[in-house]
């Protein structure tokens, strides 16, 4: 076959144009690549730089487990749980609703923590879990984490959580916990970066509060390798923190519980205090509140109706509290008369029912009057006109310095929340406070504990233990700290002449052992359990000479918030004090009729570690004691659902 040489030709050109197109085409390609890795590799450098720094490693805090409390029994009264949480990631899911749509179906979720949680999914990045849901039981947790492979993006978590077993036993002294808040964040000076992580929570009263710090403990940390978007890509390193302390208060809650129900359906409070060694065994303020509330976020609804209660579960009366001691000050006034030599035990003042002075005239609460009596008398049978004598002969600053060595108007140092230091009055204290001089009037006030004395039942248990023992008793309210034992609170003799110490004594045991004393019916008749003690009615109102004459309003005719404070201080046994007991019912009546009974109950139950037997009460108030108990016996806690040391998790 032959070729036909333009043939050739033509196939040839046909050729190198399609060579040099070809060619062209795969320069203009090499070209296009060597200009985009230029611009990459010199005008890009800079940027993928730190986009490839940016994959680096991060540190990130681990919150410790919170210190955990027991009461001086082992009793669990603040702990840890399991927190069982479901997150969500809106990145692993194509539609958000459906899964959540689909989780209702298999647990129950408050409305609320939805809506919080769709605003959390909206405004953080897609790949950030958010918290839909939390403190699940075990059944709802087990049932979500069985169906998780069916339910895209969702996330079962376990965290800790505070707890307080005894709900609200121990409201007002151990506190509560609660989310850090700007508010908090504020007023603090703490750099600690804890309080940086969401949902982080601190003490907010009570112990939880006061030491916050060693009951935080100290952040664990975790090495993660994070990418350029802040995307978890492993975990290189993980420390776990320091948990908080291991605090033992000396609150015996058994006795706490007692007090509690004892003053149950009043506005009261109660303090216990062991003589031996200043552990105060109670401090109990009704009515209470549940703090569990608080953990969780308590809703308006259930705060305004504890802010807007008239009795004020909130208020920790017995450490926060300041009432008019009354009668229960006449001790003070006694002793510092003794002391100064401008009385003695023999000495007697005649109550015609009044004292006149500066034309002024001050009432006893016997209207007819008591009649010749001395510090004794006067003391067991409460007359007002015999401390408005001696008052004036001793003057009202040696008064306020013998209040002040028996724990009146001095503050005492102890983990809780907004303690009241009260008033010992002096004349340099009102010219200072109110720019006015110091009145007659004012100094026979005070002698009976009225007018400018203030003092919280905390300050008055202090006082019984001091009188009961002759040493300065200092309350603690700390057993240990981490199996540290915390100093006892024996305390000193007091500088007080004993023999005067033992006129006041005898006198207080006359208050609920003599017929004429004013407590005599709420006395204890065991003669290993006797106690001496005395009662107090302050009041809040003034009482005018019109309704004087007209005949003095009862209690039960007035309205609640104007009617008498009831008190009642006692030691017990009066022979070897081991526990003494102040007790102050807010608008609560007379001391004897109100707060002697409750205040006999609960040293009663302090010193025999259960429900008072029967044989300890005259016998003329059995009946109505074993009814009383009855009634009692359902509000008392049942520890049988508290296992010892148990509910914690560290």
């Amino acid at each position: 076959m032959k070729y036909n040489p333009n043939d050739i030709i033509n196939a040839a050109q046909k050729l190198s144009r399609r060579a040099l197109l070809v060619g062209a085409l795969q320069l203009g390609v090499v070209t296009a690549l060597g200009a985009r890795m230029r611009f990459l590799q010199v005008k890009e450098a800079e940027k993928f730089r730190l986009l490839a720094e940016e994959n680096r490693i991060n540190m990130r805090l681990l919150p410790p487990a919170r210190g955990i409390m027991f009461d001086r029994d082992g009793r669990p009264v603040a702990a840890n749980v399991p927190n069982y949480r479901i997150l969500l990631v809106r990145e692993e899911t194509e539609d958000v609703e459906q899964v959540l749509t689909q989780l209702q179906k298999l647990i129950a979720i408050n409305p609320n923590d939805l809506e919080k949680a769709r605003r959390e999914l909206s405004r953080r990045s897609a790949f950030v879990p958010v918290t839909v849901t939390e403190n699940l039981s075990w059944s709802d947790f087990a049932r979500v984490a069985a169906n998780a492979p069916a339910l895209p993006g969702l996330l079962t978590d376990v965290g800790l959580s505070r707890i307080y077993p005894q709900k609200e036993n121990l409201a007002h002294v151990v506190g509560y916990v609660g989310p850090v808040s700007e508010h908090y964040l504020s007023r603090t000076k703490d750099p600690d970066p804890l309080l940086q992580i969401p949902r982080f929570q601190v003490g907010k009263t009570g112990v939880e509060a006061q030491m916050e710090h060693g009951l935080r403990g100290s952040a664990g940390h975790q090495r993660i390798e994070v990418n350029a978007v802040g995307r978890v890509m492993r975990e290189l390193e993980r420390t776990e923190g320091q948990p908080g302390a291991t605090v033992k208060l000396t609150i015996d809650s058994k006795i706490q519980n007692f007090a509690l129900a004892r003053m149950d359906g009043l506005s009261a409070s109660a303090v216990v205090i062991d003589c031996a060694t200043g552990d105060l065994l109670a401090v109990a303020s009704s009515p209470s509140f549940d703090p569990n509330l608080f953990v969780r976020g308590i809703s308006s609804k259930n705060y305004d109706a504890l802010r807007d209660d008239i009795f004020g579960p909130l208020r920790a009366k017995a450490v926060q509290g300041t009432y008019a001691p009354a009668s229960t000050f006449k001790m003070i006034t006694a002793l510092a008369a003794l002391e100064d030599g401008v009385l003695s035990p023999d000495d007697t003042v005649f109550c015609p029912g009044h004292f006149e002075i500066s034309n002024n005239r001050f009432h006893c609460w016997k209207r007819q009057g008591h009649g010749a009596l001395n510090v004794e008398d006067s003391i067991a049978q409460s007359c007002d006109v015999f401390f408005y004598s001696i008052s004036q002969k001793v003057g009202i600053d040696k008064i306020s310095a013998m209040a002040r060595r028996f724990g009146l108007g001095e503050y005492h140092d102890l983990p809780l929340s907004a303690i009241s230091r009260g008033v010992a009055p002096t004349r340099a204290w009102k010219q200072k406070s109110f720019d006015k001089a110091w009145l007659i009037g004012d100094t026979v006030n005070a002698s009976i504990g009225q007018g400018y004395v203030l003092a919280s039942p905390l300050q008055l248990a202090i006082m019984a233990a001091r009188l009961g023992t002759g040493r300065a008793v200092q309350p603690r309210l700390l057993q240990s700290i981490d199996d540290t034992a915390m100093p006892l609170g024996t305390g000193a003799p007091l500088d007080v002449d004993p023999a005067h110490l033992k006129v006041v004594q005898r006198a207080m045991f006359a208050v609920t052992n003599t017929k004429k004393g004013t407590a005599y019916s709420k006395r204890i008749v065991s003669p290993d359990l006797q106690m001496a003690g005395k009662t107090g009615t302050a009041q809040v109102r003034r009482i005018t000479a019109e309704e004087r004459l007209t005949g003095v309003i009862s209690n039960e005719d007035l309205p609640w918030e104007k009617r008498d404070h009831a008190l009642f201080v006692n030691y017990a046994p009066h022979d070897n004090p081991k526990v003494a007991v102040a007790v102050v019912v807010e608008h609560g009546g007379g001391g004897s009729s109100t707060a002697a009974p409750i205040a006999r109950d609960i040293t009663l139950f302090a010193l025999t570690g259960q429900m008072p037997e029967l044989s300890h009460y005259p016998s003329g108030v059995k009946a109505q004691i074993k009814e009383e108990q009855e009634e009692l016996a359902p509000k008392l806690f049942d520890w049988s659902t508290l296992e010892r040391k148990g509910q914690v998790q560290t």
